[in-house]
């Protein structure tokens, strides 16, 4: 089940067109729109050409954020850093081109490192996800790792933020092991990432319209929902006045705050999927999983869950084959986690 809770226009966060279809939000904040997902540029040209990008869109990207950059921060200009959210295609995707065009430092988190020195591969999507094409297509999404060691750096232990004073980064993983968003508590301004996005990333029709709504991550690349919905309450308890996210467009105020803390109450929902009247329950797709399974004659008994056990999948192979291939009844009824039963009503 995919958790979408409405917002509308009168949330949106005020923004001024700039030049090479950029928006600007703030003073020393803009962001450029590249395809499916955003870049984000942090410095005010009033005071200086020194910037930081955050994050780098798709592969073809390089050039379109070159032209942002200049057009907003002066010709042949170039960050003092390049800060990753994470390392998923959709993020890292100029990040070579641009380094070697730059020479500049990445800060990543040290989880995340792996996926940007050429050492692992993300594992693989789950295209059955459900929510639309988007996740049907996943599967095709490049998950292999690029590397740019030579030019990557942990991000401070202290969670201060190079080149950006005032700024701290949080860890909210669950979408990726070391993924981050950033926090400026002066003014609430908060960059999420994909730790929750504003539109609803599984269906192309939202992707294309840019449908606002409060959405956690998106559902076919988040691998760990419980690390996801710790992340997602964390970043709830700050009550943002601004928030940036990686898909979607900016937005702000109580309204938000208000469905953002709904999310985060009710984030667990989208651990569900419905198969042939079943409703799955699917925590993690790359460790060690205990499913658990709701048939249709324990919903209406309002009985728990039925516990699942199996062994863990090859992280090469689609989930939902190595759970129809090889689940097994437990000898055991499951209760441990009540929101199971409660809400199978609903769904």
């Amino acid at each position: 089940m995919t958790l979408q809770l409405a917002l509308d226009d009168s949330n949106l966060a005020p923004v001024a067109q700039a030049g090479s279809d950029t928006s600007i939000i703030a003073p020393d904040l803009s962001y450029r729109r590249m395809l499916i997902a955003n870049v984000v540029f942090y410095g005010d040209p009033s005071k200086g050409n020194e910037w930081v990008l955050i994050d780098t869109g798709l592969p073809t990207s390089k050039n379109a954020i070159i032209e942002a950059a200049e057009h907003r921060f002066g010709h042949k200009t170039r960050p003092s850093a390049i800060v990753m959210t994470h390392g998923h295609f959709d993020h890292v995707g100029s990040l070579e081109a641009l380094v070697r065009h730059w020479d500049v430092p990445v800060y990543a988190h040290p989880l995340e490192l792996p996926y940007l020195n050429g050492q692992s591969s993300y594992p693989p999507a789950d295209a059955f996800v459900g929510g639309g094409a988007m996740a049907l297509m996943s599967p095709l999404f490049p998950r292999s790792p690029i590397d740019v060691s030579a030019w990557l750096k942990v991000l401070p232990p202290d969670q201060s933020i190079p080149e950006m004073p005032g700024w701290r980064w949080l860890h909210t993983p669950g979408h990726a092991p070391g993924h981050i968003s950033l926090w400026r508590e002066s003014d609430r301004t908060l960059i999420a990432g994909d730790a929750i996005v504003t539109t609803g990333q599984e269906s192309v029709y939202e992707v294309i319209t840019q449908k606002l709504e409060m959405h956690g991550p998106p559902r076919y690349l988040t691998p760990d929902w419980d690390e996801a919905e710790r992340s997602v309450a964390i970043l709830a308890a700050l009550e943002p006045e601004l928030i940036i996210t990686g898909h979607g467009r900016p937005v702000r105020g109580e309204n938000v705050r208000r469905r953002l803390q709904e999310l985060a109450a009710n984030l667990w929902q989208s651990r569900y999927r419905k198969v042939d009247g079943m409703r799955w329950i699917l925590p993690n797709r790359a460790r060690a999983i205990t499913t658990s399974i709701v048939r249709p004659e324990d919903d209406a008994a309002g009985l728990t869950p039925r516990s699942i056990e199996a062994s863990p999948p090859d992280v090469a192979e689609p989930i939902d084959e190595f759970i129809w291939a090889q689940f097994r009844p437990a000898s055991s009824i499951q209760s441990s986690d009540h929101r199971s039963s409660e809400c199978v009503g609903s769904l």
